[in-house]
């Protein structure tokens, strides 16, 4: 897996680079591989060994279309991969509950779900109208996969899974905050290295399984 790993984080950079410069060839080249890095990292972990494995690894090549939908930067492919995204928060959840969930640690997503909240609050006057209903959806779904995760844990899974669950939900506010309030490239130099972070802890995670 380290391999993978190491080829995941060199592509970063060059996707850093490409959206540091605002070069869409770059961002093209380098992003769809970071991202084929991080499936190569849990295959290669052998995601195809456990039904954990295998749910994860769906997740991952959602997070993966995902990440190819958001290269263009206007609205239906952002919604596409809104989509995307949002299916694969649903299919890290399952995996999670493939794996096992103390339902007790669930409720340790309450706060989360109350940050959640007062985010959308400031966010929501910036949301396109046309946006708002999937924007609320995706964010009640990627804090459940939060507490899942937590609940996971609580069960005996490795803390690779609750970190790369926060680390997901916290690249997440950076997209929110990049797409409708404005953010700068300062923004996406750390919410990216946080998402390929959180992809690769997941892809870790599978090794346990």
């Amino acid at each position: 897996m380290l391999p993978a790993a190491l080829f995941t984080v060199a592509l970063l950079a060059g996707t850093l680079v490409g959206e540091a410069r605002d070069d869409r060839r770059i961002k093209w080249v380098c992003k769809p591989l970071a991202s084929a890095g991080f499936l190569a990292a849990a295959w290669l972990n052998g995601a195809a060994g456990s039904a954990y494995g295998q749910v994860v690894l769906a997740a991952l090549v959602l997070s993966f279309w995902g990440d190819v939908l958001l290269i263009p930067r206007n609205r239906k492919a952002f919604l596409a991969g809104l989509v995307a995204f949002l299916l694969g928060h649903v299919a890290f959840g399952a995996a999670f509950l493939v794996a096992g969930v103390a339902w007790p640690w669930v409720a340790l997503g309450v706060p989360l779900a109350v940050a959640a909240a007062l985010f959308h609050r400031w966010l929501a006057p910036k949301v396109p109208a046309k946006l708002q209903r999937p924007v609320i959806a995706y964010m009640v779904v990627i804090t459940v996969m939060v507490a899942l995760a937590a609940g996971a844990y609580g069960a005996g899974a490795a803390w690779l899974v609750p970190a790369g669950a926060v680390l997901f939900w916290l690249s997440d506010v950076s997209v929110a905050l990049d797409r409708f309030a404005g953010a700068g490239f300062g923004n996406r130099l750390w919410g990216l290295p946080a998402y390929y972070a959180a992809q690769l802890l997941f892809a870790a995670s599978v090794g346990g399984a």
